[in-house]
């Protein structure tokens, strides 16, 4: 037997069996040094753009193990100092010496036993057995493993220093003759600007007569801007004159054999080159001209943010707006003033609000708010203008997401602001007006009574809607869980004192009875519901609009479950509609979406019976409701308003 054992392949027994070609087959394996569990979607708020921005830099670093060792170099100092304290320093050498001095037997001395084991075979001997050398298994798969190693860029810091702004006091005493000087010299100072102002005047009327006598000047063309634009609109009547005769005598006859569904005809489209990226946030019809409306445009896309536009259209010409406006926030709501038509409040996404009068030929508001004057810290979702103060000066009221809900009085050519009512954040139903605003809700719509001129609702991001009052500017009079994300609008019904409307995220339409904290109609309409109004002509019929572009008319006493018309408005998919608002004057709606388009619907005759028979009263009206209230109304305890 020879004293070298043949070569053994060693296989483990769960190998696979793999074919030539499988073997042959690589496959490559790249390691990055990217974290997986590292978040790729942190945000910050950035105080140089006021708006969070996406956080580059991730750290990828993630350890996997960690321990503290107090391990030595045996060849450092200290590990050559301990090693002599306990005594290893010598047996460590020997050591080292004797596995150098060992030597293994090679292939000629075991040749040399192989030749010698004949003549000796008497003789009784004791052959060491060897081991066979160990092997390594070979590669069965031709895996090849490769890495590499990455720069790791430095960091940089950047700081500067600056030094702080001189500062020096002043102080003063003043007496009656002193101030009564300083308003002498003030007076003097305002006769003296009248003068100029006159003289320059007179300097500019000598001047346009001077002109006047040229052909081809502005007052010529001011003398003939009124019939340009009559001629204008007869051009664009004749454009667009089939739409214009459906706008007039339309009358779906169909509606006949459908019982008590209707549809909507689209009419004119109306829409600006400025506000294409821009979607519609406001839309409001003109209370004395019924056919002038105007439209907000900004963005709710909060993280691209830029300039808004306010454009007012006529029904009369649809091609191209009366009046213009560029904002330097984005537009997030408008309100017409009741009595004076030509003022127009409007509310910023920078918390700002101004007043625009339309008389005025100038792109700047009459009056605007500012951070000296108090303006909002937050997105203003609403105003809407009030009745006089008792100083018989102009005001309106505007709701923020900063938790307040503020009244701002036009005063000679400033607007002085006062905070109605803080909103707090927790559930207790006492807000407190010195609460920080940390403590403070997210305000996110409001609307006040029709008949009691005290009594206004406030709808939260938190999905409560609070009943405020104007005499109480520290309690809530009742609080509403009404639904589980945002209130988007919340409307007090036109003839009935008692039902208002509310809308959500969550895409409900509730209609509510204020003296009863549960709803007495829910309404599911499957997506996120932009806006619910009222119409101004009967008190069971209301709209809403949805995210996927529809829009839904119901009428409670024609049908109390389902609504009369659900229809899409939208050319794309992928369009929404946040804004509805029906006209008093015509049966027509304003619809408008998040691509600067709004659109005008007239409503068939089965939408409209009361407006069609004009048979509605407010008597009449109420009693409708309040029958259709008894019907559905639980028997709970009535709360105290």
């Amino acid at each position: 037997m020879s004293a070298l054992e043949p070569k053994i392949l060693m296989k483990p027994d769960d190998q696979l069996d793999l074919t030539p070609e499988e073997l042959k087959e690589e496959f490559t394996r790249i390691l990055t040094a990217n974290n997986p569990h590292a978040p790729n979607n942190i945000v910050r708020y950035s105080f140089k753009e006021r708006c969070y921005k996406m956080t580059m830099g991730v750290n990828q670093l993630a350890v996997h193990f960690s321990m503290d060792g107090n391990m030595l170099h045996k060849e450092s100092d200290e590990g050559r100092r301990q090693l002599a304290r306990l005594g290893l320093a010598d047996s460590g050498a020997a050591t080292e010496q004797n596995l150098n001095d060992m030597e293994i037997p090679g292939e000629e001395e075991l040749e040399v036993e192989g030749e010698g084991e004949e003549a000796e075979k008497d003789a009784p001997r004791e052959v060491p057995a060897v081991k066979p050398p160990e092997t390594a298994l070979r590669n069965q798969f031709n895996y090849s493993e490769r890495a590499s190693q990455t720069f790791n860029n430095p960091y940089r810091e950047r700081g500067t220093t600056t030094e702080p702004p001189p500062r020096t006091n002043f102080s003063a005493t003043a007496n009656q003759w002193e101030i009564f000087d300083a308003y002498q010299e003030d007076l003097e100072r305002q006769e003296r600007q009248k003068e100029k102002q006159k003289s320059r005047d007179k300097d500019n009327e000598k001047k346009s007569k001077g002109s006047s006598s040229e052909p081809g000047t502005g007052d010529e063309i001011q003398r003939i801007g009124i019939p340009a634009k009559i001629v204008e609109r007869m051009v664009n009547q004749n454009t667009h004159d089939e739409i214009a005769q459906d706008f007039k005598y339309w009358e779906d006859a169909s509606d006949e054999y459908k019982g008590n569904e209707g549809t909507l005809l689209p009419l004119w489209p109306f829409k600006s080159e400025k506000g294409k990226k821009l979607s519609v946030t406001a839309v409001v019809f003109n209370p004395e001209y019924n056919d002038m409306f105007a439209v907000g445009h900004g963005s709710y896309d909060f993280l691209k943010q830029g300039a808004g536009l306010i454009c007012v259209y006529s029904l009369k010409n649809p091609s191209f707006p009366e009046f213009t406006y560029t904002t330097e926030s984005g537009v997030m709501t408008l309100d017409f003033h009741p009595e004076h038509p030509w003022l127009m409040a409007v509310g910023f996404y920078d918390g700002g609000v101004a007043v625009y009068n339309l008389r005025e030929k100038t792109n700047v508001p009459s009056y605007s708010s500012s951070a000296k004057n108090g303006k909002h810290t937050d997105t203003v979702w609403q105003v809407y203008w009030q009745d006089n103060d008792l100083d018989n000066n102009l005001n309106f009221f505007s709701i923020s997401s900063d938790g307040r809900v503020t009244c701002w009085s036009l005063i000679k050519n400033e607007l002085h602001n006062t905070d109605i009512i803080l909103i707090k954040l927790n559930h207790s139903s006492s807000p407190d007006p010195g609460a920080g605003g940390l403590d403070l809700a997210c305000g996110t719509c409001f609307d006040f009574h029709k008949f009691t001129d005290y009594l206004f609702l406030v709808g939260t991001e938190e999905g409560k809607i609070h009943k405020c009052s104007k005499h109480y500017s520290s309690q809530y009079l009742e609080t509403y869980d009404a639904h589980h994300m945002a209130v988007y609008a919340v409307r007090w019904n036109n003839f009935h004192p008692r039902v208002f409307a509310s809308c959500s995220a969550d895409w409900t339409v509730k209609i509510w009875d204020h003296n009863y904290i549960e709803p007495m109609f829910t309404f599911d309409l499957g997506n996120s519901v932009g806006d619910v109004v009222w119409s101004p002509y009967s008190a069971t019929v209301f709209g809403a609009v949805t995210d996927d572009g529809q829009v839904h008319i119901f009428d409670l006493s024609q049908e109390k479950y389902n609504p009369l018309c659900q229809q899409s408005v939208v050319q794309k998919k992928k369009t929404k509609v946040n804004h509805l608002v029906f006209n008093k004057h015509y049966p027509v709606i304003l619809v408008g979406d998040d691509r600067g388009n709004a659109l005008t619907l007239k409503l068939s005759p089965n939408l409209r019976k009361c407006l069609k028979d004009k048979a509605y009263s407010r008597e009449n009206e109420v009693e409708k409701m309040e029958k259709l209230l008894e019907l559905v109304r639980e028997p709970q305890e009535e709360m105290t308003a």
